[in-house]
């Protein structure tokens, strides 16, 4: 298993289909899709790392070059409920310094919102909304990704604008 797993995500934990707007007050996207990001909205939920898999490429585990990709399940920011899930991937770039960059979609009821950027092994990072489908297809903003139970979850916390 990788550091990724245990520290924090390995930086390509990620992204989900269900009743997502559990953070925000709604359940629901907001009405039409034009009025989705009309004002900003923080959309919280939490991820559990189950099927990170790092993938050596030639110079052993936890090498520079290797990658690690995931298909992971989504709950609501209570971690109660199954919202959706997440897929993607990262690429370790420092082992000493513990840096991955990943990139990753979560596949949520309203559409699907992608980040890119860096994961680390011992501290929380934040990423960029790179966009979205659906309620968030003009999604712009940041993820803040924060580890939870010892890197076998993860909020991800959409800030979007």
């Amino acid at each position: 298993m990788s550091k990724f797993q245990t520290a924090t995500l390995a930086a390509t934990a990620a992204l989900t289909a269900g009743a997502l707007f559990a953070s925000a007050s709604s359940a629901k996207p907001a009405r039409g899709h034009a009025r989705a990001h009309a004002g900003s909205t923080t959309v919280h939920v939490v991820e559990h790392a189950l099927t990170d898999d790092e993938i050596p490429t030639g110079g052993g585990k936890d090498v520079k070059g290797n990658i690690l990709t995931f298909v992971n399940p989504v709950f609501d920011a209570a971690n109660q409920k199954r919202v959706g899930h997440d897929e993607g991937f990262c690429t370790r770039l420092d082992v000493k310094q513990g840096i991955w960059e990943c990139l990753w979609t979560t596949f949520l009821k309203g559409g699907q919102i992608t980040v890119q950027g860096p994961f680390y092994d011992t501290h929380n990072s934040v990423l960029s909304v790179t966009g979205g489908t659906g309620a968030y297809r003009n999604a712009r903003g940041e993820m803040v990704l924060k580890s939870r139970n010892g890197g076998k979850e993860y909020d991800f916390i959409f800030k979007l604008s």
